[in-house]
């Protein structure tokens, strides 16, 4: 077991960010008997999933819900089911959306050397 100070330095977040998490529901630190928080190595987990799913830009709502679904417990994992592969249509929207951004940019990055190539095979006209 652990408390904040050390639960933070091993999840990389800050101690505010984890109290953040516990008030909104992500996180339940069991506690002490002085009422200190205290982390457990499944607990260091559980964080690394929540800062990899945010990257997919679930939104806060979200995670609360599959927060809750999961300490509700293994009959939930349907209904988690359903909340990644509704984030993963939402990842598949964006990646479409960004490879049609970069198919624009390498065409025009095709047609710019395409033109630096005639322009320097072209002799310059004298200078005046």
């Amino acid at each position: 077991m652990m408390q904040i100070g050390e639960f933070s330095r091993k999840t990389d977040l800050t101690i505010d960010t984890l109290r953040y998490y516990e008030e909104v529901g992500l996180i339940r630190p069991t506690r002490t008997t002085g009422n200190r928080r205290q982390y457990c190595t499944a607990d260091i987990d559980w964080v690394n999933f929540l800062k990899r799913l945010k990257k997919t830009g679930i939104s806060i709502q979200h995670m609360q819900r599959y927060a809750q679904l999961r300490y509700a417990g293994n009959q939930t994992i349907p209904e988690r089911l359903t909340l990644l592969q509704e984030q993963e249509t939402q990842l598949n929207i964006i990646m479409a959306e960004t490879q049609g951004n970069l198919d624009f940019l390498h065409r025009k990055m095709i047609l710019y050397r395409e033109i630096q190539a005639k322009s320097s095979s072209t002799p310059n006209p004298p200078k005046n």
